[in-house]
């Protein structure tokens, strides 16, 4: 069935709905990490793998980021 999904589509779903998952584990992870041992190489590379996998969402499980209030007052 993937197979006869368009390769725009197929990316689309696993931008739009793999991407916040996996960015949501990984989080999940460096924080239970950062619990144990406290911050380290390893829950360092954890959190930026959720920030990076973050900036590329599409999408609408998509985190919503609030604008800074110099934006706000233009």
């Amino acid at each position: 069935m993937w197979v006869l999904i368009s390769r725009h589509l197929r990316v689309w779903l696993l931008l739009a709905v793999g991407a916040p998952i996996l960015a949501w584990l990984l989080g999940r992870l460096g924080d239970a990490i950062e619990r144990r041992r406290g911050p380290n190489v390893v829950s360092k590379l954890t959190h930026q793998g959720r920030r990076f996998l973050e900036r590329r969402v599409r999408g609408p499980l998509r985190r919503r980021e609030r604008p800074d209030a110099d934006q706000l007052a233009r």
